[in-house]
């Protein structure tokens, strides 16, 4: 994974409540066992028309919003616990998604990916979702080392939480892996410290 330690992006707004992995991700592109080539299918039926053709009004089609980050509704992630969802947001560029709610198991599988779920209020996403709507060009900064969201223009600053364990595997780009090999030293130390008995 990336090494993820502060992000300053614009963001694009689909602040629908109940997004499942299915509309993420359709299941008729689940065919691949690896985490690449995803991001073109992402939101497909919504993306796209029956011919291939993007639909106009999207807002994956729409020229104003591009970035790195996504701000979606509530309860973003529901459904099945397809990884190829969050693989699918990671391929297609985003590296943060905020709502004011997510799924567990999404929650779980976006963090594994290097994708952080960035949860806030239910009223700081509104502001958000309104203030990127209308100002497409608005800049928002994820600070994970201090666990905080900032909005420069508003010059104001929301904080988040996040597992710890997560945290510093995100920071040092860390999958459940490299971090065990990261505490070989320590590990080696304890076993040979270690009374075996028989």
């Amino acid at each position: 994974m990336d090494k993820f330690q502060t992000l300053r992006s614009t963001a694009v707004p689909l602040p629908l409540e109940n997004i499942d992995t299915d509309q993420i991700i359709p299941a008729r592109f689940l065919k691949s066992t690896t985490r690449e080539g995803f991001g073109a299918n992402l939101f497909a039926d919504w993306r796209y028309a029956s011919n291939g053709e993007p639909k106009h009004g999207f807002v994956l089609n729409d020229t104003r919003y591009h970035g790195q980050i996504l701000l979606a509704g509530h309860n973003f992630g529901c459904g099945s616990s397809r990884e190829h969802a969050a693989w699918a947001l990671y391929d297609a560029g985003f590296k943060v998604v905020i709502s004011s709610e997510f799924a567990d198991i999404f929650r779980g599988n976006a963090l594994n990916t290097g994708l952080l779920p960035l949860q806030v209020s239910a009223e700081v996403l509104q502001r958000l979702v309104a203030r990127v709507t209308h100002y497409p060009n608005t800049q928002l900064e994820v600070d994970l080392p201090t666990q905080t969201l900032s909005v420069p223009v508003w010059n104001e600053s929301f904080a988040f939480d996040i597992d710890l364990y997560k945290k510093e595997c995100l920071i040092n780009g860390y999958d459940d892996i490299d971090y065990l090999l990261s505490q070989q030293s320590a590990i080696t130390t304890y076993e040979e410290a270690r009374t075996w008995s028989i």
